[in-house]
């Protein structure tokens, strides 16, 4: 977890707030524009049309956090 302050999601204007049970994209809280453009991009990249199966976007993306040695 970052060490900065979160803002309040009550503070986030209600056209800005995303759906974040799991609180992954809590760090976009600071500029809650952002957090809003990085969860289309996430919706659009693992839901959007592509010639990749849903399955085969997961592995890229459990690849690519391996390699970048994520933890999550």
């Amino acid at each position: 977890m970052a060490f900065i302050s979160y803002s309040s999601a009550d503070l986030i204007p209600v056209s800005q707030r995303i759906n974040d049970d799991d609180n992954i994209l809590k760090i976009h809280r600071v500029h809650p524009r952002v957090m809003k453009l990085h969860h289309e991009l996430y919706l659009e990249l693992m839901h959007g049309d592509s010639a990749l199966t849903p399955i085969q976007r997961e592995l890229v993306a459990i690849r690519v956090s391996a390699d970048n040695q994520c933890h999550y």
